[in-house]
């Protein structure tokens, strides 16, 4: 080994023994976001993972909504006691990450569609409402209106996927799925917390999503599953509604 070899592998010795041993590109962990919802029963906890992905933490039980291993890593994320899964595409379900979090014991919530690539799950179609591990769920609408295939076909049909209000305590939140600004919007009530998509051209603009945000009126709003859309036309939209808190996280 000559002098310049020997001077570099200590030094790199000396970091490695340090603890400041270069990471490489790519191995970073990626840190998560999270907010904390204070509420009389129990604070809710969100975790932002990315895309349409999301982990809810509320007295004790865990939440996971369309686990995908692209978006986080479910070798390290606690195992789940319910999951919800609103579509079949692949950026929503994601048979790995549910083997990676899914227990004996866990429930998980999912379509017609879905169900038939992941066995024991509970089915919900458009309407039903079901109260799952002590937690009320409705299922409602998410589809396509003006988007669509170049054959013409909506990029998701109504009745194949799913949005969920799910009830944690008394906060009530609205996880969309992939969907426009649909009129069963209008038959929300009492939203607190809202995850609408805006992305195209598969699911919203900030347009669509500003409008169907007016519609039901959630006190918190975070747009999801955006893409390269900038969420921040939406804020700008939302303005002058004082009601609406427009909160932007790393969700693309």
């Amino acid at each position: 080994m000559n002098r310049m070899a020997a001077r570099v592998w200590l030094i790199w010795a000396t970091l490695i023994a340090a603890g400041l041993g270069v990471v490489p590109a790519g191995a970073e962990e990626k840190k998560l976001e999270e907010d904390v919802i204070k509420a009389e029963q129990g604070d809710l906890k969100i975790t932002f993972i990315g895309h349409g992905t999301l982990m809810f933490t509320w007295q004790n039980k865990v939440i996971h909504v369309d686990p995908v291993t692209r978006e986080g890593d479910y070798t390290k994320l606690p195992k789940a006691d319910l999951v919800l899964i609103t579509h079949e595409h692949g950026d929503h379900l994601d048979p790995k990450a549910l083997e990676l979090i899914r227990r004996p014991q866990t429930k998980i919530v999912l379509t017609k569609i879905c169900a038939e690539k992941i066995a024991g799950g509970l089915v919900m179609k458009n309407g039903d409402v079901r109260t799952v591990d002590g937690l009320k769920i409705e299922a409602v609408p998410a589809y396509n209106i003006v988007h669509k295939r170049p054959d013409g076909d909506p990029f998701h049909p109504k009745g194949n996927g799913n949005g969920y209000v799910v009830t944690f305590g008394k906060q009530r939140v609205y996880i969309a799925g992939d969907t426009e600004n649909i009129p069963e919007m209008k038959d929300l009530k009492q939203i607190d917390i809202a995850f609408l998509p805006m992305n195209l051209p598969y699911t919203m603009t900030p347009e669509m999503v500003a409008d169907a945000a007016r519609v039901f009126a959630p006190k918190i709003l975070y747009p999801y599953h955006y893409g390269q859309t900038d969420p921040n036309e939406l804020v700008k939209l939302l303005a002058d509604d004082k009601n609406i808190e427009v909160r932007i996280r790393k969700m693309r």
